[in-house]
């Protein structure tokens, strides 16, 4: 079965303080909807992410590596986290996908995985 990305997008300067009710509501959406995935044998993977300020970037080039401090796109939006599903098709995905934007109360990009 084909497996989609679901991203979330947040801005670059949220921050969850998981002790606010709305953390906690939020929380809880977001686990019924991974129940939900799992229940559904969507589910394969999922993540939630530091803040992007945590990222390293890594370059390799002529056999030299280097590292610098992240994030990597200078961008207002970075992803916060990310699920990977297997549906039926693109259609199913975005439907998913819907649910997911509801759980976290933000928007979600679905990519196809190669292969």
């Amino acid at each position: 079965m084909p497996q989609y990305l679901i991203s979330v997008w947040h801005d670059d300067t949220f921050d969850v303080d998981f002790s606010t009710p709305e953390a906690r509501l939020r929380v809880g959406q977001v686990d019924a909807f991974n129940t939900e995935l799992q229940q559904a044998g969507a589910w394969v993977f999922a993540a939630g992410l530091h803040p992007a300020s945590s990222a390293t970037v890594v370059r390799s080039s002529g056999g030299e590596v280097s590292m610098t401090d992240g994030p990597y796109a200078e961008t207002k939006e970075q992803m916060g986290g990310f699920w990977v599903i297997e549906a039926a098709d693109l259609d199913a995905a975005l439907d998913w996908a819907g649910k997911a934007s509801a759980a976290c109360d933000g928007p979600v990009e679905v990519r196809p995985a190669q292969g």
